[in-house]
């Protein structure tokens, strides 16, 4: 039985990839989105993934949207502690803005409270107004 011999790629040869595919895919992506995108040019197991994910989301090049379970490529040049983002519950949009006068709220109170923050994403859940538009 002859084995298949697979070159393992370095780990920002990985990041650069698995990041053109969430750029490329334009909308949020789960790590077997991803797997199954890039599956004519590269052999990735989930674990590999997960962790240039984490690569990524550290590096600022990426974000978590925790309510969806899903990754996407930053979109903006800096995030002044923490990345906003408006989900559409109907067509799927995600917008990623700023809000820093929201940011400064919550870091004030985590300050006040002597709370650490590891990390801050803000999701809003709603309806775009394109969505907003064709129901009315």
């Amino acid at each position: 039985m002859i084995k298949k011999v697979t070159k393992r790629r370095p780990a920002q040869e990985q990041d650069k990839l698995i990041f053109s595919a969430l750029r490329e895919s334009g909308r949020p992506v789960s790590a077997y989105e991803i797997i199954d995108q890039l599956r004519d040019r590269a052999t990735l197991a989930p674990q590999t993934v997960y962790r240039a994910l984490d690569r990524l989301i550290a590096s600022g090049s990426a974000h978590r949207l925790e309510s969806l379970n899903a990754f996407v490529a930053c979109g903006q040049s800096s995030h002044q502690g923490a990345a906003v983002f408006a989900i559409c519950d109907d067509c799927g949009t995600v917008t990623e803005f700023a809000e820093p006068r929201a940011v400064e709220a919550l870091s004030g109170w985590a300050k006040r409270s002597k709370y650490t923050v590891r990390a801050m994403t803000l999701e809003l859940r709603g309806r775009c107004a394109a969505c907003t538009a064709q129901m009315a």
